[in-house]
C-alpha cells in the first residue's frame, strides 16, 4: 500500500511553496515508468536525484523540471511507495515519417534538408511548434522561387509505438508574375532607359530562361542600387528613392512594382584639393585622382580615386592607409568640391606566409606563385598578383588572402594564404556539331595537379568527319624554379581533306616532341618545342594533279624535324565574356633538316577589345600567316593555310577562299589574311545578363599561294549577325553571313553554326 502519493508540477510547485510539503525521505531505488522508446538510463542522467539523497520539496521541483525541460515528454509525475522514487513518464510521439506529396519546383530531399536545419526529422521528437515554423519554410521557399500562391496543408496520423506521420499537401500554383514596373519622378531620363538597367522586368520573350519577371526582395534591392549608381554616376549628387510600393493582385499572379525617386539637380565637380600627411607628392596624388575640375561628378571615378591612393600607398608598405573624400556642396551652384584627406599610418612589413588548406597541394606549388615575400614591404600589388596566380591555376574553389596586424607590434602584418582545393582531375565526354565538321566527339582524361606537385598530365580524344586526334601530353611548369615550364606531347591525328570542299587527300601523321615555356615578365612568356613527325600521304584518283605530282617527287611518307616558337600576351578582363583588352600571338612552325620535308610556317593574331558603352564592344581581330618551302623544297600542300567559315570570313564554305583547282575545290596557300570588326551587344530582353551576345559584323579574308602577294582581286568580304550563347553545357556559335563580293566560283554558305559542349 502506498505510504504517500504526490503529483508535483514544475510550475504550480514554484507557486504553492511550502503550501505542499512532503516529508523528506532517503531514496533507496528509483523505478520508471511510461517509457516505451526512450532508456531508463537517459532518463536517470538528466534527473538531479540518484539513490542515497535525500528527496525533499526542492528536489522534487527541480527533477520535474529537469525531465520537462529534455523535450521527450509531456507529462511527468513522482511518486513514493517505501523510500523508492517512482517516475511515471508519457513520452512524447516522434517523427515516424514525413511525406511531401504534391512537390514539382524541390525535390523532396531540398526540402527534408531545410526542415532538418530547425529540428524536424525522421526519429526526432514531433514539437507543433517545429511544425508550424516547417510550414512557413517551405513556404518561405516558394515565395523566394516567386509562386506567391504557393499554399501548405499538414496532416498528423499516429503510428504504432507512440510515432506519428507528419504529411505535408502542396499546391504550388502558378509562379507570380510582374505585370508592370512603374519609375515616378523620372525625367531626366526615359522610363524606357531605366527599365532596361534592372535585371527585374516584365515578361519578355526570353523570360522562360532570365526568370526576369518573376519577382525578389533581394533583386528589387540591387536594382535600387543600379538605379542611384545611374544617377550619382552622372552629377545627381542628391538622388534618392523616396519609396517602393509592390502590389500583388488578388489571385496572387500578378505583381505590380511603383518606384518613387528624387532626381535633384545635376553637379559639377569645382576644385579638388589634397590634404593630410600624404607620403607621395601633391602632383603624384593628383595624377591617382580620376575627377577633374569642371567635369560632371562621377561616384564611380570618386570611388576609384579614392582606392587609387590607397592602392599606390599600399604598394609603398602603408596597408592601413586611410584616404577620405570630403564634399563641400555649393547647392545653388550646382557645384561640389572635393578634399582628399590621406592618412598613410604607419609603414609595415610582412613577417611571415603562412599557407592552410591545402590538404592535397604541396606548400612549394602554392608559394612559387606568391609574388609578396617574407620580411619585404608590404605591397599591395604584389598581393593581389599572388591572389592572381593561385586563382589561374585551376586547383582551387578558392583562394582568401588576409593581412592581420601581428599583436604586439605597430609595424609587422602576417600574410595568410588560405584555399579550399577542387578535384583537378577529369574524366570529360563531349560532343558538339559544326556546319563544316559535323558530329565532333571528344573525351579526355586529365590531372591537372598530379600528386599536388602542380604538373600536368593529359589524354585526349577528339573525333570529327575531318580530323580525328589522340594524344598524351605532359607538363611540369616550375621545372626550374624561376618557371621555365618542360613538357611533351606524344599524338596521332588522321585528317580527310575531302570531307571538306578542298582538294581531296587524306593524311595520317603519328609523332612526340617536347617543349618548354621561359616567363618574360608576369603576363608574358616565349615557349620553344621540338618535335618529330612521321607522316603518311594518300591520294585518290580524283586528288589534284599538283599533289600527283608532289607525292611523284617526295613521295607518300615523310619524317619531319619540327621546331616550334611561340608568344602570347593576355590582357583582356574576362576570358569569358571580354569587353576590353588585348590579345597577341605570334607562332613560328620550321621544318628542319634532315628532315624529309623543309618548310617554314608563321602567325600572327592581334586582337583588341574597345567598350564604346555599357552595353556595347567593338572588337578588332587581324591575323596574317605566311608559309613556303625552305630551299628548293616546296611547302608541302598539306600545310597550306585556308580561309572561309565562322571562324575566319563568315558567309563563305570553311576553307574554300583562295586558289581552287578545276573542279572548283580549294587548294589553299602560302599567304592567309584575315580581318574581323564585331559591333557586340547582350540580346534585348536579357538585361545585364551577358551570357547570350549578338553581334554585326564585317569580314575581310583573302589565301594566296606560297611566295606570292596579296592580291586586292582576290580579297572577299562578307556582313552579318552573329550569336554567342555561353550556355549551361558549353559554348554555342551562329552567324548569319551575307558574302558581298563573291565570284562565281566561290561556295557560299550563308547560315554557320557550332554546337558544342561537356555532358
Amino acid at each position: 500500500m502506498k505510504n504517500q502519493i504526490f503529483l508535483l508540477l514544475a510550475l504550480g510547485l514554484a507557486v504553492i511553496g511550502q503550501a505542499f510539503a512532503i516529508e523528506p525521505f532517503t531514496i533507496k531505488d528509483i523505478r520508471v515508468e511510461g517509457i516505451q522508446r526512450t532508456e531508463a538510463g537517459t532518463v536517470f542522467s538528466y534527473m538531479p536525484v540518484k539513490v542515497g539523497d535525500t528527496m525533499d520539496n526542492e528536489k522534487a521541483a527541480a527533477t520535474i523540471k529537469a525531465l520537462f525541460a529534455t523535450g521527450f515528454f509531456k507529462d511527468v509525475r513522482l511518486e513514493y511507495v517505501k523510500d523508492v522514487l517512482i517516475v511515471q513518464v508519457q513520452e512524447r510521439p516522434a517523427i515516424g515519417q514525413i511525406d511531401l506529396i504534391g512537390l514539382k519546383e524541390f525535390s523532396p530531399e531540398q526540402i527534408k534538408d531545410a526542415f532538418k536545419q530547425i529540428g524536424l526529422s525522421v526519429g526526432r521528437i514531433f514539437d507543433r511548434a517545429l511544425l508550424d515554423k516547417a510550414e512557413q519554410e517551405m513556404k518561405r521557399q516558394y515565395l523566394a522561387k516567386g509562386k506567391y500562391a504557393a499554399s501548405v496543408k499538414t496532416t498528423i496520423t499516429p503510428l504504432e509505438r507512440n510515432r506519428v506521420a507528419v504529411r505535408f499537401d502542396v499546391e504550388e500554383g502558378a509562379f507570380s508574375k510582374i505585370k508592370q514596373i512603374n519609375i515616378v519622378g523620372a525625367e531626366v531620363f526615359r522610363e524606357k532607359d531605366l527599365l532596361g538597367l534592372m535585371s527585374l522586368s516584365t515578361p519578355t520573350w526570353l523570360s522562360w530562361y532570365t526568370k526576369s519577371d518573376q519577382y525578389s526582395k533581394q533583386k528589387l534591392s540591387g536594382d535600387l542600387e543600379t538605379l542611384r549608381s545611374y544617377y550619382l554616376n552622372r552629377g545627381y549628387l542628391e538622388f534618392n528613392v523616396d519609396s517602393t510600393q509592390v502590389q500583388i493582385s488578388p489571385d496572387k499572379l500578378d505583381i505590380y512594382i511603383t518606384i518613387n525617386i528624387i532626381e535633384g539637380k545635376r553637379y559639377t565637380v569645382s576644385d579638388i584639393k589634397v590634404a593630410g600627411e600624404p607620403t607621395l607628392t601633391e602632383a603624384e596624388l593628383r595624377k591617382l585622382v580620376k575627377l577633374r575640375s569642371g567635369e560632371v561628378f562621377s561616384r564611380e571615378l570618386l570611388t576609384a580615386s579614392s582606392k587609387a591612393i590607397s592602392d599606390r600607398l599600399g604598394n609603398d608598405g602603408y596597408a592601413f592607409a586611410n584616404v577620405n573624400a570630403v564634399p563641400q556642396v555649393d547647392k545653388e551652384k550646382q557645384l561640389v568640391a572635393f578634399t582628399f584627406f590621406v592618412d598613410p599610418g604607419r609603414r609595415v612589413y610582412i613577417r611571415r606566409i603562412n599557407v592552410a588548406g591545402n590538404t592535397r597541394t604541396r606548400d612549394e606549388v602554392i608559394r612559387r606563385e606568391v609574388r609578396q615575400s617574407e620580411g619585404g614591404w608590404y605591397a599591395q600589388d604584389k598581393i593581389n598578383r599572388s591572389r592572381e596566380r593561385l586563382d589561374h591555376l585551376g586547383y582551387f574553389k578558392e583562394v582568401n588572402v588576409e593581412t592581420p596586424a601581428v599583436v604586439g607590434t605597430t609595424d609587422q602584418v602576417d600574410m595568410n594564404v588560405t584555399v579550399e582545393e577542387k578535384s583537378t582531375g577529369n574524366i570529360l565526354a563531349g560532343a558538339g556539331f559544326s556546319s563544316s565538321e559535323g558530329v565532333v566527339l571528344s573525351g579526355s582524361v586529365s590531372q591537372a595537379n598530379v600528386l599536388g606537385s602542380g604538373n600536368f598530365l593529359s589524354v585526349q580524344v577528339n573525333t570529327s568527319k575531318v580530323n580525328k586526334t589522340y594524344s598524351l601530353s605532359y607538363t611540369n611548369p616550375y621545372y626550374t624554379d624561376d618557371g621555365i615550364s618542360l613538357g611533351g606531347d606524344v599524338y596521332t591525328r588522321t585528317t580527310e581533306a575531302g570531307s571538306l570542299s578542298v582538294a581531296n587527300y587524306s593524311t595520317k601523321s603519328i609523332g612526340f616532341g617536347a617543349r618548354t615555356g621561359i616567363p618574360l615578365n608576369e603576363t608574358d612568356s616565349i615557349n620553344f618545342g621540338l618535335g618529330l613527325d612521321s607522316t603518311k600521304l594518300s591520294i585518290f584518283q580524283d586528288s589534284n594533279q599538283l599533289y600527283k605530282d608532289f607525292v611523284t617527287q617526295f613521295g607518300s611518307s615523310y619524317t619531319t624535324l619540327r621546331g616550334d616558337v611561340s608568344f602570347a600576351r593576355d590582357s583582356l578582363d574576362s576570358r569569358i565574356v571580354p569587353t576590353r583588352g588585348t590579345v597577341q600571338r605570334a607562332s613560328g612552325e620550321i621544318g628542319l633538316p634532315p628532315g624529309s620535308l623543309t618548310y617554314y610556317r608563321l602567325n600572327y593574331q592581334h586582337q583588341v577589345y574597345f567598350p564604346l558603352s555599357r552595353d556595347f564592344t567593338l572588337l578588332l581581330n587581324g591575323e596574317i600567316g605566311i608559309a613556303n618551302g625552305l630551299g628548293k623544297d616546296p611547302l608541302p600542300f598539306f600545310k597550306n593555310f585556308y580561309a572561309g567559315g565562322i571562324t575566319s570570313v563568315r558567309g563563305y564554305k570553311t576553307g574554300t577562299l583562295g586558289p581552287k583547282d578545276s573542279s572548283g575545290n580549294a587548294l589553299g596557300g602560302g599567304r592567309r589574311l584575315v580581318a574581323n570588326s564585331e559591333l557586340l551587344t547582350t540580346l534585348p530582353g536579357l538585361g545585364q545578363d551577358k551570357s547570350v551576345r549578338v553581334s554585326a559584323f564585317f569580314d575581310v579574308g583573302t589565301i594566296e599561294p606560297a611566295g606570292g602577294s596579296f592580291s586586292a582581286s582576290s580579297v572577299r568580304y562578307s556582313t552579318g549577325i552573329g550569336v554567342y550563347w555561353i550556355s549551361p553545357v558549353g559554348p554555342l556559335r551562329f552567324s548569319y553571313g551575307i558574302p558581298l563580293n563573291a565570284k562565281p566560283d566561290d561556295r557560299k554558305e550563308s547560315f554557320q553554326f557550332q554546337l558544342g559542349g561537356v555532358f
